[in-house]
């Protein structure tokens, strides 16, 4: 019905003739004239526009020819058994690939002619029976058949029955199609031959071997156009693929470090995908793509990392880490394994940094060190992903606290070290973000009044001992220490700057007091008021100063509580120091020394030797402390004094000498104090120089 309907605007060619006779000489032709109807009628003009009028005359010389429909030439005798033996020639030279011996437009014009007469369903049944027994009689050379010329048997019928139905006026593709499905591609030998040569290629393929990728292509399309690509080829495919990967990985995690095998993974699924876009259906993409992630990385996603992760991190293999993170991230909970692993290593890399006491000098630098390279890992390979920096953060802060205290106080050191005059490893932008780092570890400990105690301590030695490297540096890390534990946490840090910047004013006051004295003296005294709420506290201990010294303390006090009456001042030596003043046989020297080796030092105006009793006795100082002392002055780099018996400890029988051939390459000479273990608690209030 379709085709009868595409061709009644058509002329049948074998009545011609016929018609033009009627129209000459029959009543069955007429003309209208104008008086005789009353119709609207349009005339067509050039330019396909059309002129319509209304009246009791129409527009001269306009006739119009009406053809009587009441009879209709019959098609001559035999006419369709003829037109149908005609084709049915045709056809057969089309399946035999040899030349039709008819005009094609006559065979063609013949069919338009049989179809105007409804016999298009018999002239399509004869057809389609015509191809169906040709299909059926090539069966057994289907079978027969190799593999590779089963795509040339279908090349060949596609293109038949393009020829059959141009010349049929029929849509060739679904008989065709359905000729060769029920036929040809269902036989069980031929689709086994088809599919199994399918299979054998993709295999040597993926084996290395170069295969006809256009002869796949070619018949994975006729199996998705017969609609048997699913059933017949697809389900087999996958499993293959499924045993093929599987054995492949077990196989490949047992000879390949992580790296490679990854690699090869990647360059696994890289030629699959590459197969579906050029031979595959892309319905396969999806289950293919699974599959080899499931056998490949899904099986062995512990394994791999047990294996391999912990070598990729130590070693910072960043190209590594990131295709473990795609591919993880490719595989159902393949991120969350990670996950684990990730924050396992981290807690197991930092404690070893952590409770190593052999590693204390270097922790805060390995831990800052350490925090930059996960860091580094996370932007760069693991895409900023927030889970992995959570995971983390809490990581560290396990490790850290591990061991109790021994952070905090570390970590305050390495800001002293950072902060003290003299370090010049780096700019102040530079310090900057070492202090910035130093702050996201501070963040990590529990022990946060552990590193005020150190801090304080440290900062107060900076601050009296004029060690500072920079106000602003100080300053700035006081702000850091602000925002990040409040201001309660650094209301004593902050006291302590101000009462510096109002000793400052103090001694600018007692110098012009000095200045109208009568008898100055020969020490230049410099005195720190400190309130005793805000700074780190030392037992006082009562040491001998010469009269000179305690002459000076009289006279500051006076000064100051002259002008500050009711408040009390304590005067703790601990911190104290001076510039000394010596002179030997290689000439004169200058020793920036503490108030206790000032003590010692100055003992021996008196006299060239004298023993560890009369020095304690004439000192004052506590025993350990003036142990600590005399190791410096007699046993470290710069040996002022001699002692007898050599050795690195001080015994209570000890004699000390002044070294009068004593030589430095230095003129100032600064003989630092040998330090005790220092604990959290420490003492002091004030503490004087003398120059």
């Amino acid at each position: 019905k379709r085709q009868e309907s595409q061709i009644k605007h058509s002329c049948i060619t074998f009545c011609e003739r016929n018609r033009e006779e009627q129209r000459e000489g029959t009543s069955h032709t007429s003309r209208l004239r104008s008086e005789e109807t009353r119709d609207d009628f349009t005339e067509p003009l050039a330019g396909g526009v059309r002129r319509t009028g209304t009246g009791s005359r129409p527009a001269a010389g306009f006739q119009l020819p009406v053809s009587s429909f009441a009879e209709r030439p019959k098609l001559p005798d035999n006419y369709t058994q003829d037109t149908w033996q005609k084709l049915h020639e045709a056809v057969g030279a089309i399946q035999s690939s040899i030349s039709i011996k008819y005009n094609l437009e006559e065979l063609y014009q013949a069919v338009e002619n049989l179809c105007s007469y409804k016999v298009s369903a018999t002239l399509y049944k004869q057809l389609r029976q015509v191809c169906e027994d040709h299909v059926k009689a090539q069966i057994l050379q289907f079978r027969e058949y190799p593999f590779p010329k089963i795509n040339k048997c279908w090349q060949d019928h596609c293109r038949q029955m393009v020829m059959c139905f141009i010349h049929f006026h029929y849509s060739h593709r679904d008989m065709g199609l359905e000729l060769f499905r029920n036929h040809v591609i269902s036989d069980k030998q031929v689709q086994s031959k088809t599919i199994d040569g399918i299979l054998l290629l993709i295999e040597r393929e993926r084996n290395g071997e170069a295969v006809d990728r256009s002869l796949l292509r070619s018949l994975l399309s006729m199996l998705s156009d017969l609609q048997v690509y699913k059933e017949s080829f697809e389900q087999r495919f996958l499993e293959e693929t499924n045993c093929l990967y599987a054995a492949e990985g077990q196989r490949l995690m047992q000879e390949r470090e992580v790296p490679e095998y990854l690699h090869h993974v990647n360059k696994r699924l890289e030629e699959e995908g590459d197969r579906v876009i050029t031979y595959l259906d892309h319905s396969t993409q999806k289950p293919l793509i699974a599959c080899v992630e499931k056998q490949l990385l899904g099986e062995h996603l512990s394994a791999i990392l047990q294996k391999g992760l912990d070598n990729l991190l130590d070693e910072n293999r960043i190209s590594d880490l990131t295709q473990t993170y795609q591919l993880f991230s490719r595989v159902k909970g393949g991120q969350q394994i990670l996950l684990q692993h990730w924050s396992e290593y981290i807690k197991n890399f930092g404690t070893t940094i952590v409770v190593n006491p052999e590693k204390d000098k270097d922790m805060v630098q390995e831990l800052l060190d350490f925090k930059d390279k996960v860091d580094h890992i996370i932007e760069v390979c693991f895409q900023k992903n927030e889970k992995f920096i959570n995971l983390m953060k809490e990581s560290f802060e396990t490790f850290i606290n591990k061991r109790p205290n021994k952070p905090a106080e570390l970590i305050a050191k390495y800001v002293d070290s950072k902060l003290r005059a003299g370090n010049k490893e780096a700019t102040d932008e530079e310090l900057e973000r070492i202090l910035d780092k130093i702050m996201i570890i501070f963040r990590f400990i529990h022990g946060k009044d552990v590193f005020e105690a150190f801090y304080k301590k440290d900062l107060a030695k900076r601050l009296l001992v004029g060690k500072s490297a920079s106000v602003d540096a100080e300053k700035s890390m006081l702000s850091k220490l602000k925002h990040e534990c409040g201001a309660a946490f650094t209301s004593k840090l902050e006291g302590m700057f101000k009462d510096m910047e109002l000793s400052k004013d103090v001694m600018v006051q007692f110098k012009q007091y000095m200045q109208n004295q009568s008898d100055p003296g020969n020490i230049d005294l410099t005195v720190n008021i400190l309130t005793m709420g805000y700074w780190p506290t030392y037992t006082p201990m009562d040491v001998h100063l010469n009269s000179e010294m305690i002459k000076l303390q009289e006279v500051f006090k006076t000064f100051y509580l002259g002008k500050h009456s009711g408040r009390k001042l304590q005067w703790q030596t601990t911190l104290g120091h001076a510039v000394l003043k010596a002179e030997f046989k290689e000439g004169k020297k200058e020793f920036q020394v503490s108030l206790f080796q000032t003590l010692v030092l100055l003992m021996f105006n008196e006299g060239d030797e004298f023993s560890f009793e009369e020095i304690k006795m004439a000192t004052g100082v506590e025993d350990s402390e003036l142990r600590r002392t005399l190791q410096s002055l007699a046993c470290g780099k710069a040996r002022v004094l001699i002692k007898n018996p050599k050795g690195k400890d001080v015994e209570d029988g000890d004699k000390f000498i002044f070294n009068g051939d004593f030589k430095h390459k230095l003129f100032r000479i600064k003989i630092n104090q040998i330090q005790m273990k220092e604990t959290v608690r420490i003492y002091f209030l004030h503490s004087f120089s003398l120059c």
